[in-house]
């Protein structure tokens, strides 16, 4: 068993339908959700509101869970039987959420880029979360149960069809390839 972090992301829309989104200065550079590590002493519902606010400078109010995303990096190595290892499984809690004003209460964290985006006119390069959590925000679905990869990152979004009302998508998946 790996170790885990859980985590926090939004999806975050205004009245006119924009998503914001963050891109860090370092890293991989591509765009993703807003949100951070949860703390031990929170709720997720909490710790959404206070890593939005952290990271981009925007107050949100959570209106219900998109789904829970496993983030998992199959290049990492496997740790040998038994034993914890450094491939690290990240269990990310997506929120739908809208801005609590008009402009953001605070600014963003240093190193971090954060733009309103149509949902037609997303960036090409998403974090496989962000491009899944997205997709299903989108779709109107809640309470779904994802696992992505790192090597998911430039799968296009909307690619195969959107899991039915009350099937998770990981159990579509799983009958897609059948």
């Amino acid at each position: 068993m790996s170790p885990l972090t859980w985590a926090v992301a939004a999806v975050v829309t205004d009245a006119s339908g924009r998503l914001l989104l963050c891109r860090r200065s370092e890293g991989a550079r591509r765009w993703g959700l807003p949100g951070g590590r949860l703390r031990h002493d929170e709720s997720p519902a909490d710790a959404v509101v206070r890593a939005v606010r952290a990271e981009t400078g925007w107050a949100v109010e959570p209106a219900d869970l998109v789904g829970l995303y496993r983030v998992t990096d199959p290049q990492a190595p496997a740790p040998p039987a038994g034993r914890c290892g450094s491939r690290p499984d990240v269990l990310v809690h997506v929120f739908r959420a809208a801005p609590a004003g008009v402009q953001p209460a605070g600014d963003p964290v240093a190193g971090c880029l954060v733009e309103w985006w149509s949902a037609e006119g997303l960036p090409d390069v998403l974090t496989p979360t962000t491009r899944a959590a997205v997709a299903d925000a989108l779709a109107g679905r809640s309470g779904v149960l994802r696992h992505t990869t790192t090597a998911d990152a430039l799968t296009p979004p909307g690619d195969g069809p959107p899991a039915p009302p009350g099937q998770r998508a990981s159990e579509q998946a799983d009958s897609s390839s059948r």
